[in-house]
């Protein structure tokens, strides 16, 4: 349940295949929500790492290829990355898309549910070239069930 300031936290784990793999979260997100207690308010999801970003999407086999490999196009794999010059490790392309998605997203809650679209879901994405072990940090901010 949330403390007296009205706040809850928890995390979500999750693991990755590799580049491009994009995961519904919305269920687990739903559930860290029902855990809270929160009536009212509003979900802040940040994902901790450099090089996968979080967001929300119609989670449906089209968009689920186009946009990694929309990504892939905008930024590309490449040796010429200062990350890459620096560290040869493959990911430079890795970091740059998830900095341009972003690690972070806020999501309103209403009557204790997300408020979400009808076709809105919220995404992980890994955008690093190895399998990961990822971490979520979900904060939960508002009042408690009337």
């Amino acid at each position: 349940m949330t403390d007296q300031a009205g706040t809850y936290q928890a995390e979500i784990e999750l693991a990755t295949t590799g580049h491009g793999h994009l995961q519904d979260i919305t269920s687990q997100v739903a559930a860290v929500v029902e855990q809270s207690g929160v009536w009212v308010g509003v979900v802040h999801l940040f994902h901790v790492g450099s090089t996968a970003s979080l967001g929300t999407i119609e989670f449906e086999p089209g968009l689920r290829r186009d946009l990694p490999a929309l990504l892939d196009r905008l930024i590309p794999p490449s040796d010429q990355y200062g990350h890459e010059q620096a560290w040869h490790d493959g990911n430079g392309h890795s970091h740059l898309q998830a900095t341009w998605l972003g690690p972070a997203l806020s999501v309103p809650l209403a009557g204790g549910q997300l408020v979400l679209g009808t076709w809105q879901q919220i995404f992980h994405l890994e955008c690093d070239v190895k399998p990961r072990q990822r971490r979520i940090v979900v904060t939960i901010l508002g009042t408690p069930e009337p």
